[in-house]
């Protein structure tokens, strides 16, 4: 069949016979007895002078259970295909570690290779739950491929808003991580139907300042070209494509951050205009993600000696718990119990330094009396976050059957 010819094929693989099974698989890889207790019993558990807080919202959101689901599923439903994913299916190295082990392999997301030109008629391919950019999408079409599509809807909602702007011959302003599955999926879609659109993505506030100073003063073109280099669309010229603009964001950014943005840009547009009449906004922050992040903020009302946030280093969702959680006491970022091997010794990842780091004598754990908080990101297992709490307790001196025995 030639190439033009061929059409799309998705599948739904959700269907009540197969969902049954791999519902009762997902629930035995990444539940938790435990967790649902401490949820129960309203997020604390007490162990002699020992206490653990849970966040009242945490852990895997409805995308990201959908995701795996259905990546699950696509195993059941061809036992005998070769099955590929589009980079990871979330950020989570446990979860990905899973797939694996079901041979489902991993393909590069921000170029394409050699294996996309060898994918055939008989392959599926999973889109994770960030999406993917339309060019993987128009590639993998193109070889014919079955699809299996787990991008969650509050992504989608975000593509409708920057193809309506590129419609409307406005500019996306998208803050988020340029480096980013969704952030390029996203920047995508804003081209337009027709190609035409433009986006510029910006991550840090400093970056909305200088662009928001170019809006009112204007600037050296060829400066501003150079300082956000891979991070416009083709063709991108400020003086011309800066004139309209409508902010969008990548759903698992810090909700106060992308607030400000919006109001840095719509007072730069008002300042130049005298109006705001060239300025759009709508609120695309994942609904989970702001759950999450208000969740915390409520938790960090109690009493608490530290903060452990739980999840996989490369997920933004989980990387501004930290950030809110350390403006108040002792944060530290771990993928799971391993990283606290002991009181004198933590391992966790410095979001400033961007690498995995050993505290070395933090001391936190041995007082008389111990207070704990936890939370997770939105991609992060309940067994992982069971794992936690029983280590803390062992640190602790309470053992798991102590732990078990205390519900």
């Amino acid at each position: 069949m030639a190439t033009a010819e061929k059409k799309k094929k998705r599948v739904n693989v959700r269907t009540p016979e197969v969902m049954e099974r791999v519902q009762a698989e997902v629930a035995t890889h990444y539940q938790s007895s435990i967790v649902e207790k401490v949820r129960a019993r309203g997020g604390i558990l007490s162990i002699g002078d020992t206490t653990v807080r849970l966040a009242k919202q945490f852990g895997f959101c409805y995308g990201v259970e959908r995701a795996i689901d259905l990546a699950y599923a696509s195993r059941r439903v061809f036992p005998d295909n070769r099955i590929f994913l589009i980079g990871e299916i979330i950020h989570n190295p446990e979860v990905n570690r899973q797939l694996e082990e079901m041979d489902i392999v991993s393909l590069p997301w921000q170029e394409m290779n050699e294996q996309y030109d060898e994918l055939g008629e008989d392959d599926v391919v999973i889109v994770p739950a960030f999406g993917a950019p339309t060019s993987f999408m128009d590639k993998v079409e193109s070889q014919g491929c079955i699809t299996v599509d787990t991008t969650c809807g509050d992504v989608m909602k975000v593509w409708r808003r920057v193809r309506g702007y590129a419609k409307d011959g406005v500019t996306s302003v998208i803050h988020g991580k340029a480096d980013h599955e969704e952030t390029r999926a996203t920047a995508s879609r804003a081209k337009g139907k027709e190609g035409g659109g433009h986006f510029l993505i910006v991550l840090t506030l400093a970056e909305v300042d200088y662009v928001c100073g170019y809006i009112t003063e204007g600037g050296d073109r060829d400066e501003f070209l150079r300082k956000f280099e891979g991070c416009l669309s083709v063709g991108f010229d400020p003086d011309l494509h800066l004139q309209k603009l409508g902010v969008a964001n990548q759903t698992t950014m810090l909700k106060s951050e992308t607030e400000e943005i919006q109001r840095r840009i719509r007072t730069a547009i008002e300042d130049r205009d005298g109006k705001s009449d060239d300025f759009q906004v709508f609120d695309t922050i994942c609904g989970a993600t702001q759950e999450r992040q208000d969740a915390l903020f409520e938790l960090l009302k109690e009493p608490m000696d530290v903060l452990l946030v739980v999840g996989g280093y490369n997920s933004s969702n989980t990387t501004h718990l930290v950030e809110i959680g350390e403006k108040e006491l002792p944060t530290f970022f771990i993928r799971g119990s391993r990283c606290l091997v002991s009181f004198e010794e933590i391992v966790h990842y410095d979001i400033h330094k961007k690498e995995e780091i050993q505290s070395e004598a933090v001391n936190l754990f041995d007082k008389e009396k111990m207070v704990i908080g936890v939370t997770a990101g939105a991609s992060c297992p309940s067994n992982l976050i069971e794992n936690t709490i029983l280590k803390v307790f062992a640190l602790r001196g309470v053992s798991e059957t102590e732990v078990r025995e205390a519900f």
